[in-house]
Formats: structure tokens, C-alpha cells, sequence
């Protein structure tokens, strides 16, 4: 928000007013940080019982930190970085990912004749960690994220690609054992990641990813292992178009971003 909010804005935000949607209040709240003329308006629209609210928790503030130890150094570089972009839930996700990868490498070595079960379900690799990087049920902190103006693209794009960063080096080792084309390892799982990211806008991250992988595996790894070949979307010669999805699918997410906002409503 570049330009003042009007006061009665000011009043409806500082009364909690419900009419008031999530972007216009995260947009209030940015410009109150940088704004101490708006930020003496809202001061001036709080009631006296908020204002003595207010003062008392002053009070109690003050006093804490009188009495706290004084922090001990500072935060290292690597540190900020791993509470920003590496969320400790996603752990056991990833680690699912990468046995049922490794499963999936020994047991094609073992039956001789069928399709690549790795080269079938690489696109589906990154969607567990992606369903759960941003979810109620999986974060400890949502709530407190979820009313942060940080939070919606921002954070599920950093989360996104903390999973990619684990999942995409582990199906180039597990792929490569397989002599399969490394491209159709790799392209066909970004395509999926951007098409989660999509439809997440409409459907919530989490029904987007299980959609994907309820469709991909009726529809293409069912009918692969049953007919003991690839399908023709694995072929050499789907590279090109898979880069193409990609590309689009990504764009359309960036341009849907507004969607993200309120990602919290689908979790």
C-alpha cells in the first residue's frame, strides 16, 4: 500500500472489523510499519479500555526483558537460513520420498521386463513434501504464520524449493542407475510442482497434490504396469513438452498469486 489509509480504515482495523479481507488488512499492517503518522492515527482510534490493555502488557513487557539474560552472540548466516527456508515437519515426508524412490529402483532391477518404476512415479516425488509445506495439520507454527503479512506465495515457494533441493538430487542418483533420460527424470517432476502450485490457488496445496497423484496413478502408472511398457507422455521424445509445462504452468502460478493470499481458507 503506497498511499495513507483512510481513517475510517483505520478505525474498521483497529475495531477488528470482519468486512475487512485478509489482503486490505495485510496491506494496513505493512504501511503501519513504515508510517508513524498512521500509526499515531490508529493510537488515536483505539478505545480507552484497549489503550489501558495496552499500556498494562507495556508494562509486563518491560519487566520481562528488564529481567531476562542478555542473548549470548548472535545468529550465525546458516542459521537464519535454515529456519526460513527448512521446516523440521517436512522431515519424515522426505525421507518417505526417498525409500519409496530407492524401493522403487531395486524392485525395477529385479523384475526384468517392466517399465521404469522410477522413470512412472518421478513426477509424483516432490508432491508429499509440497502437500504438507504448508498445512494446519503439519505446522506447529501455521496460525501464527498464516496471520503474518510474510506468509501465502513467499513462504510456499521457499518451502517448495527446500523440498525440490532434497528430492531432485535424490532422483538423479536413484534415475541414474536406470539409464533412463535424466530430462524425463527431472522435467516431468517440475511440471508437477508447478501444477500443484496452480491448482493450489483453487483447491488448497494439499487437494491439488493428492488430485495429481490419484489421476497420474489411475491413469498413467496403472495402466504402464499392466501393459509392461512406458507410456508415450515418458517417451524420448515428450522432453520438449514437458520443458514447455513447465514453463507455462509456472508463469501461471506466478500470475495467480493473488490466490495465495488466502491459502489459509484451503488448509
Amino acid at each position: 500500500m503506497t498511499a495513507h489509509p483512510s481513517l475510517s480504515q483505520i478505525e474498521r482495523y483497529a475495531a477488528g472489523d470482519p468486512e475487512l479481507d485478509e489482503p486490505g488488512v495485510w496491506a494496513i499492517e505493512v504501511h503501519l510499519e513504515d508510517c508513524a503518522d498512521c500509526r499515531a492515527r490508529l493510537a488515536g482510534s483505539t478505545t480507552g479500555a484497549s489503550r489501558a490493555v495496552i499500556d498494562q502488557v507495556a508494562l509486563v513487557l518491560d519487566r520481562e526483558i528488564a529481567t531476562a539474560a542478555v542473548p549470548v552472540g548472535r545468529s550465525r548466516p546458516w542459521s537464519v537460513l535454515r529456519h526460513r527456508w527448512f521446516v523440521g515437519t517436512l522431515l519424515p515426508w522426505l525421507a518417505m520420498t526417498g525409500t519409496v524412490l530407492a524401493c522403487a529402483a531395486v524392485l525395477g532391477a529385479l523384475w526384468v521386463g517392466t517399465p521404469s518404476l522410477v522413470l512412472l512415479i518421478a513426477p509424483l516425488a516432490p508432491l508429499p513434501g509440497v502437500a504438507v509445506a504448508w498445512h494446519r495439520r503439519a505446522d506447529p507454527a501455521w496460525e501464527l504464520i498464516a496471520a503474518t503479512p510474510a506468509s501465502g506465495l513467499t513462504m510456499l515457494l521457499r518451502r517448495t524449493a527446500a523440498v525440490l533441493a532434497f528430492v531432485i538430487p535424490v532422483l538423479a542418483v536413484v534415475g541414474a542407475g536406470t539409464g533412463m533420460s535424466l530430462a524425463l527424470m527431472l522435467l516431468p517432476c517440475l511440471a508437477f510442482t508447478a501444477a500443484t502450485l496452480l491448482l493450489g490457488t483453487l483447491v488448497g496445496v494439499r487437494h491439488a497434490a493428492i488430485g495429481l497423484v490419484t489421476v497420474w496413478t489411475l491413469a498413467v502408472v496403472a495402466p504402464s504396469l499392466v501393459a509392461a511398457r512406458l507410456p508415450v507422455l515418458l517417451s524420448a521424445q515428450s522432453a520438449p513438452s514437458w520443458a514447455l509445462a513447465t514453463v507455462v504452468l509456472t508463469i501461471m502460478a506466478l500470475l495467480r498469486a493473488n490466490g495465495f493470499r488466502r491459502l489459509s481458507h484451503h488448509g
